[in-house]
C-alpha cells in the first residue's frame, strides 16, 4: 500500500467515498477502479489522546491494514482509517475484524 499525503486527498475522500463506522475505528473508501497499488491514509485526532498515544494508535491502524491487505485485494481503493479511542484499548483481533467488517459494509470484501 501506498501512502495518502495531502489533506486535499483525505478530503476527497471524504466528500466522494462510502463511510463506514465500527467499534474500533472510522473507515472511508473511494474506489478507484484503476487497478493500480492501493494507498491508505490515517488519521488520529487530538480528542483520542497526546501525541504518544496518537502514534500507537495509528501504528495499531497501520498493523491491522497489513494483515487484512494480505489477505485481500484492496488495489484500486484509496482507504482513510480514522482512529477512535477505543482503537488503542481494542484487542488486535477484534480491530482486524472490524477492518474486515468495514470492508464488507462498504461492498469491498466478500
Amino acid at each position: 500500500m501506498q501512502k495518502l499525503k495531502k489533506r486535499a486527498q483525505f478530503l476527497e475522500i471524504a466528500s466522494k467515498g462510502q463511510k463506514a463506522p465500527v467499534p474500533g475505528l472510522v473507515l472511508q473508501v473511494l474506489p478507484r477502479g484503476d487497478g493500480n497499488e492501493g494507498k491508505a491514509g490515517f488519521t488520529v485526532t487530538k480528542k483520542v489522546g497526546n501525541a504518544v498515544v496518537r502514534n500507537r494508535t495509528r501504528r495499531r491502524l497501520r498493523a491491522a491494514l497489513r494483515v487484512v491487505d494480505a489477505s485481500a485485494d484492496l488495489s484500486g481503493l484509496e482507504l482513510v482509517l480514522i482512529g477512535r479511542d477505543k482503537t488503542r484499548y481494542r484487542p488486535f483481533s477484534s480491530l482486524v475484524d472490524d477492518l474486515r467488517k468495514a470492508l464488507r459494509k462498504t461492498g469491498h470484501l466478500s
